[in-house]
């Protein structure tokens, strides 16, 4: 007896109250606004029936979601511990014991072979709650009490808390809705932390807490609502510093970190256009600057001296390199670099001049500075990793110009990075400018037109997407899948103007970028449009949106997590996170310019009728950053429109915030829920 074909679910259809909307005499209907009601009972209904329709969708796929997220977390080593690194005399760490969603955090005092602290244990702290983020985690300069902060909802928004270290008890002093960016002075008492607007969440006041007296006094308000405030404090133990900062603008401040009182000194004031970055060299600040150079460049100046006519240049602007990061050590300067899209790491002698670049083996990778919590040092650490290798830590030794393998992530199940080959290529956008790809597969994979090929991208906010290891991709790698990043426009890979290029008025060229990037692909047989998915989260999510909308023919299948897709509703409501800060990422939609610009590109604003490819949304109820309405809306709209009978599934995790959920194994069964629903496409045989 032959099966019966099975019975395809059918989706939600939510009510439609059609509301006009009208700006700069620009008519738009939107008949989902009621969507924006969230404690609403029809809303919270429509989302538990679109997770159900999704869930019924991929009963197909079930098992395998399930094989997939034990296949995932069965490469990860279950008992693991970060590289200690040492400070004011002590080695702190964190470890994860077998089962342990959470970290453990830990210092030994004196030396390796002393004791262990457990200075919290964050997963008795998550007990008991289904989202649980542990953010900023220091200890005073007594060393005697700890200050960590918690979210318990994925909003970001923190509580402090405080630990006597050594009766072992939390004390019941606790500092409610915050950042969760904390910095403690050099006094043992006095904490300065960050709060936020509680509407807009926008960081936009310092305040400093005596624990003494339970009390805290405001230090620092930012009144522009395009600035952000954040907290750090010098290498050297001598400052703290507040930096506001806009999407293209920097102001510094600093405070003697011995007198917690004293009121914040600015460094430089503020010029438009100009962002800095500045570090504490005792005997003079080294200062990373944009000002007359695009791509940075590091001068240096003496406090009382920071007018920019005492500026002396110690490492010029160079058109080709893009200078990311500056520390600044005793004897040496670390600077992030970028090249050709990758990432350099070098360093430079603070006496003699000597310029040391480090070396690396794979064609495409990332390497960065890793935790280096002492100024007096003659070493330097920094990760690296590749499409191909796991994560190591290394630490360079400056006088034997040799580097150590101090950690190595271990991949459980027999991997070889022999196994798996990444390349580099580049191909040419419609304007004529190379834009990279990074790409990995496994060696016995080849290209073909039957080959099912994922692509990746970002796009915004000068962000870079890396050619970074990824664990759970490698479940992708083993069933054929080649996957590729495309560095498109809008991130930094390239420099500065890469970023410059796209954003603003220049924004489509993020949009043509990938697009082009997925036909030259395609046409140089990496695969073909019957095997091509697409995958990008956040702004990643409106790329794809914009790349659906403009090319649904070169995609079988779409996943967008948590995507900005609903762009001009969006960005007229100031009240909701973030959207003054992003003027100077997308523009002001009151300036008609680029309100209608905007409008070019919106995902939501611009359904249309035709046939669109399978689609998986994923979203956050509590997303502070991209709210659940907007992929919720999207959806609706796109079912209702698209011309062809594609999946279009949204699936709303109801717990967590733009992050996903909370813990080391959990959040991977999004991640094989994403997988599942590429092979119910490709064929679940694979």
């Amino acid at each position: 007896m032959q099966d019966q074909p099975r019975e395809r679910p059918q989706p939600p259809i939510p009510k439609k109250l059609p509301t006009k909307l009208v700006h700069l005499g620009v008519e738009r209907m939107d008949e989902y606004a009621w969507m924006k009601e969230r404690d609403h009972p029809d809303v919270l209904e429509h989302l538990r029936l679109e997770n159900e329709y999704t869930k019924k969708s991929l009963e197909p796929v079930q098992d395998l979601e399930e094989s997939l997220f034990k296949e995932i977390v069965g490469r990860i080593k279950k008992r693991d511990e970060s590289v200690p690194y040492r400070d004011r005399g002590a080695y702190f760490y964190t470890r994860f014991t077998e089962e342990a969603e959470y970290l453990i955090y830990c210092r030994k005092r004196g030396s390796l072979d002393s004791k262990e602290e457990i200075l919290i244990d964050t997963n008795l702290r998550a007990k008991g709650h289904e989202y649980y983020s542990c953010g900023s985690v220091s200890v005073n300069a007594s060393g005697k009490i700890l200050a960590f902060a918690e979210d318990t909802q994925g909003r970001r928004i923190y509580t402090i808390f405080f630990k006597d270290l050594e009766t072992q008890e939390i004390l019941e002093k606790k500092i409610p809705e915050v950042t969760g960016n904390l910095v403690w002075s050099e006094q043992e008492d006095s904490l300065f932390y960050t709060k936020q607007d509680l509407e807009t969440l926008r960081w936009n006041q310092v305040f400093r807490f005596s624990l003494n007296t339970g009390e805290s006094e405001l230090v620092f308000e930012e009144k522009d609502d395009r600035f952000y405030l954040s907290l750090s404090k010098t290498l050297t133990d001598r400052f703290i510093l507040i930096e506001t900062e806009s999407k293209v603008t920097t102001e510094t401040w600093l405070i003697p970190a011995d007198q917690p009182e004293h009121p914040p000194q600015i460094f430089l004031p503020r010029i438009e256009g100009h962002e800095y970055a500045i570090e504490d060299g005792i005997d003079s600040f080294f200062v990373l600057s944009n000002l007359e150079a695009k791509n940075f460049r590091v001068m240096k100046t003496n406090l009382g001296e920071q007018k920019l006519e005492n500026w002396q240049e110690v490492v010029p602007h160079r058109d080709e390199v893009y200078l990311e990061d500056i520390e600044v050590y005793k004897d040496f300067i670390f600077l992030q670099e970028r090249e050709r899209g990758l990432s350099q790491l070098r360093l430079i002698s603070r006496t003699s001049g000597e310029d040391r670049y480090l070396e690396f083996p794979d064609a495409a990778y990332l390497a960065e500075s890793d935790i280096n919590s002492e100024y007096e040092t003659r070493k330097f650490r920094y990760s690296y990793e590749s499409m191909t290798r796991p994560e190591s830590v290394f630490e360079y030794d400056w006088d034997s110009q040799q580097s150590n393998l101090l950690k190595q992530d271990e991949v459980l199940g027999g991997y070889e990075p022999e196994d798996y080959v990444s390349e580099r290529i580049e191909i040419h956008a419609r304007d004529g400018v190379q834009v990279p790809i990074s790409l990995v597969r496994r060696r016995s994979t080849k290209p073909s037109k039957a080959t099912p090929l994922l692509i990746l991208g970002y796009g915004s906010y000068g962000l870079s997407e890396e050619p970074d290891f990824s664990l759970s991709r490698l479940s992708l790698l083993d069933r054929g899948f080649i996957v590729a990043v495309a560095h498109i426009r809008g991130g930094s890979e390239m420099g500065r103007h890469w970023y410059d290029d796209g954003k603003f008025l220049k924004k489509w060229n993020t949009f043509f970028d990938f697009i082009d990037c997925t036909e030259a692909l395609l046409s140089r047989g990496y695969s073909s449009t019957e095997h091509c998915y697409a995958m990008g989260a956040s702004a990643g999510g409106l790329l794809m949106g914009a790349a659906m909308n403009t090319r649904p023919d070169l995609y079988h299948g779409v996943i967008a997590g948590v995507p900005f897709v609903d762009v001009i509703n969006t960005m007229l409501d100031k009240s909701l996170p973030l959207t003054t800060n992003e003027y100077e990422e997308w523009g002001n939609p009151d300036d008609e310019k680029y309100f209608r610009y905007m409008l070019s590109y919106s995902p939501y604003d611009n359904v249309k009728p035709q046939a669109y490819p399978h689609l998986l949304v994923t979203s956050g109820y509590h997303d502070s950053q991209v709210q659940y309405w907007e992929p919720t809306k999207w959806v609706a709209r796109l079912r209702d429109v698209k011309t062809n009978d594609s999946l279009c599934l949204l699936y709303t995790d109801l717990s967590v915030g733009h992050a996903g959920p909370s813990g080391r194994f959990e959040g991977y069964r999004l991640i094989a829920k994403e997988f599942a629903f590429l092979l119910l496409l490709e064929g679940p045989e694979l």
